[in-house]
This record gives structure tokens, sequence and C-alpha cells, in this order.
């Protein structure tokens, strides 16, 4: 069943306007349908705050399971924000105090941009421990992405991350380690995730944490893991959610940096991400950017467009499957018998 656009969030339109289903609140108000009411903490920087939105939406919208999902979108304090942004955040974001008066089933949680040595100096640091401690009291499941996993397997296990020699940026192939895992009912034994991440979670320290790891990449990186419980805390550390050019637009950003001076050495392709015609058309593009520097002349504007038709997304089925079973088990775990908003204006529309 899909969405319900219970708000006026920009994200519903573009959903609609990209043919996926997303059902009006009056429709869905007069449905005997479950619903599902999720928390979406949104930590990801301004330039990614609404992209990040619309892939978890969708994510969720693209579930099976014979249930309404009305998802709120919420940050935390502290992060630096332009006033635009903030404007939005104002406008259509929730406060976590009235999403915890209201309650919730599950909880999302994104990646953040870091700035400092440790997490601990992260000024999403405390109010993170906050929302999580609330969570594990009060939700079936949390799905927590990269950095956010980062952050939790630091605050509940005091594992630590480990720098990588080089950033793991691109398109890679991954294995099941559990295959009798709910949660990967029905995926493929092998597929592809994309990464985009500087540090790394070692698979050993999860493993003596009593976590489960139920993917790896062919090298050995943990994609995917669960608590003890085996369901209350679902970790990534790929990005499932990504679109087919996610990383073509953080490739556009690195070459950006470059002109502008921000980095030294022409940005290296996404490992696995273009084809070998679409490598020959970036690197034709690299090669006029340096005669353009070094003639003095204007540097001509990136080609994404021309691109964006070009590349493949290789990962998302799987990571649709994966969250339509996480899903269900929380639509199979969720507490029902509490009251909630929507069923009250179900019951009044009757009247």
């Amino acid at each position: 069943m899909p969405l319900v656009a219970h708000t006026s969030l920009p994200s519903f339109e573009d959903l609609r306007n990209s043919n996926e289903d997303v059902l009006t609140l009056d429709s869905a108000l007069h449905q005997d349908i479950r619903e599902l009411h999720i928390g979406f903490l949104n930590m990801m920087p301004d330039a990614a705050l609404r992209a990040t939105e619309r892939q978890f939406l969708r994510l969720v919208g693209s579930c099976n399971q014979i249930a309404q999902f009305f998802v709120y979108p919420f940050t935390v304090p502290g992060l630096p924000r332009g006033e635009d942004t903030q404007a939005y955040i104002d406008q259509y974001y929730y406060k976590f105090e009235d999403l915890q008066k209201m309650g919730l089933d599950a909880l999302i949680i994104t990646g953040a941009n870091v700035a400092n040595p440790t997490l601990e100096e992260e000024p999403f640091w405390e109010p993170l421990k906050d929302v999580v401690a609330w969570g594990r009291e009060n939700v079936v499941s949390m799905l927590c992405s990269c950095l956010s996993t980062h952050a939790l397997v630091k605050q509940l296990y005091e594992i630590d991350r480990c720098l990588m020699p080089q950033k793991l940026w691109g398109v890679y192939p991954h294995r099941i380690k559990q295959a009798k895992h709910p949660l990967l009912r029905g995926i493929n034994t092998r597929f592809d995730v994309p990464h985009s991440r500087y540090n790394t979670i070692p698979v050993a320290a999860l493993e003596d944490a009593d976590v489960t790891v139920l993917i790896e990449s062919d090298t050995g990186e943990m994609h995917m893991a669960v608590s003890a419980d085996q369901f209350s805390i679902v970790y990534f550390q790929g990005h499932p959610e990504y679109d087919a050019n996610s990383l073509l637009k953080e490739y556009k950003r690195e070459v950006n940096r470059y002109i502008l001076g921000d980095r030294e050495d022409y940005p290296p392709h996404p490992e696995h991400y273009f084809s070998s015609d679409v490598a020959a058309f970036v690197d034709d593009y690299g090669q006029l950017v340096r005669q353009a520097q070094q003639q003095g002349k204007t540097i001509p504007s990136f080609p994404e467009e021309q691109i964006t038709p070009l590349v493949d997304n290789t990962w998302g089925d799987t990571g649709k499957a994966i969250v339509n079973n996480w899903l269900g088990l929380v639509y199979q775990k969720a507490d029902y018998s509490r009251p909630n908003y929507f069923e009250t204006q179900k019951t009044s529309s009757k009247k």
C-alpha cells in the first residue's frame, strides 16, 4: 500500500510526479487498513536534505505490506543550517517532543556530515542519544544509515569506527551471510550496494558485541547488521536508498571542488559505477577542464544531463525488498491497541 500524504511536505508531490503511489489523507481516512507511523530523523546537510528525504520516502512507499504508511520527518537541534533550509524544516518537519507524545511504530535515522575529530564532538551526538534512548523503549525497530550506524555502535557498544586508507566510493558486490534471517527473505544471494565513506566498522568488533552481520561485501566490509535481538536495531553502512544518479552528483560535486581549488587532484571515478562509455565521456570532460585552465578559458559546465540517462541502478530492487521485509516485521510486531490521531479521524469521518 502507498504512502499517505498527511501533510503538505513537497516530497509527496515530487514522488507523485515520478509516478509513485501516494495516497491523499482524505482517501486514507476512508479505508479500513492498518496504519504504520514511522519517524524519519533526517540529519543530512542542506544540499542533501530533501533528496535523502525523497529517497527514503520512496523506499517506504514501495512496500507491499497491507498497511498505510505515515512518515514524520524531523531533525535534531544544533546542526548547521542555511536560512532557506531552516525555513523548510520549520514549515514541514515535526518536533521530536510532539512525536514522542503521539507515539511511533518505527524510526529511520539518516547519516550526517562530520566536521570534528570525534563523533562525540558533533552537534548531533547528544540529541541523537536522546532519540535512540527513547526509540529503544518505544518503537518496534530503528533502521540506521551510514554515519548514524557509526554513531550508534559507538554509543551502544563503544566500538570506534576506523579510518580507511582511502575513501570507499562506488558500487560494490555483496553477499548474504545469514540467508535464513527474515529481513533477507526473498533477497538475491549476491547484489550491488553503493558506498560513500572514509570510515568503517570492523566486523570482528561487531561480532564480539553480539551484533549479527547479515550482508558483507566481497572484500569483507559490513553492509547490513542487526542488534543481538535480531531486529530492534538494523544497521546499514551502505546506501540502498541512493538514486541511480546519486554517485554521479557526488562526482560532479568533487569535480567542482577541483575547479574551485578546494581539492588538488582531479577526482577519480566512483568504483564500478561508470560504464566504459560513461568513463570515456567524463574523462573527455576532465581533459576539457584542464585545457581550459591552462589556456585561461571559460570552463564548460559538467555534462550531468547527458550522463544521467547512461548510469545504471543495480541495487534498488534489493534495497526495496529489504525495507519491505523490515516494514513487514514492524507491521507484525506493532502495538495496534494504542490510539492515534488518524484512527480518531477515521472514526469521526464515519459519523
